[in-house]
């Protein structure tokens, strides 16, 4: 299973936006995005205004890492997408949001993406009732999402027990938090998609 092992936080700081990939830290005065915003690498050289590409690029990029999907799985989840019915950005958008890793980050079992890839990739949810190990199961409306019975007691899902109780949930989604589980309840529509994201931008690149 490949995946970035460098400093996330340079990820934010390239794109020039926090893309809260540690969670809870990032909300707090402890990240590295508020005390430097500045791009990583050289400072003090003046950049140059970015070039059409430069922008699409950069969009592509910033969408890849919010999720955390390498490049080559990234450009399978744009084929899948234009090869659906529907308008090409949105079936990408939703495809990386049905991501089961996702879901998992969506309905509040985990403060951060790669908490919740760490917490399925060790077994510790069922999804209808069969233990699911892959991060990148796509889920559909109906499958239901769980906290394994002999791991409710572990210490992630006793804070999370808590923190799900006020937090804040996509309506696609539904959850029960005192029995740590939820279920897919439709398929997200646009608006119901981080609004942040230019979908459209990673269409232009690859159209190119």
């Amino acid at each position: 299973m490949a995946r970035y092992t460098d400093a996330v936080c340079r990820l934010c700081r390239r794109e020039g936006m926090k893309l809260f990939l540690k969670g809870a830290r990032c909300y707090t005065k402890k990240c590295a995005f508020e005390r430097r915003a500045t791009p990583p690498g050289q400072h003090g050289v003046r950049r140059r205004k970015m070039s059409e590409f430069g922008v699409q690029l950069r969009e592509k990029q910033k969408i890849r890492r919010v999720y955390s999907v390498m490049e080559r799985q990234f450009k399978g989840y744009f084929d899948e997408a234009e090869s659906r019915p529907g308008v090409t950005g949105e079936n990408l958008l939703r495809l990386l949001e049905t991501r089961l890793d996702n879901v998992v980050f969506r309905m509040g079992f985990s403060s951060s993406r790669a908490q919740a890839r760490q917490l399925v990739a060790h077994g510790h949810f069922a999804v209808n009732g069969r233990t699911a190990t892959i991060a990148s199961m796509q889920l559909h409306p109906g499958d239901r999402v769980e906290v394994r019975e002999s791991h409710r007691d572990r210490e992630p899902f006793k804070l999370a027990r808590e923190t799900m109780r006020s937090a804040s949930v996509p309506e696609w989604l539904s959850v029960d938090a005192a029995d740590l589980r939820g279920t897919v309840a439709a398929a997200p529509r646009r608006d119901q998609m981080p609004a942040d994201l230019n979908e459209h931008l990673v269409v232009e690149y690859y159209s190119r």
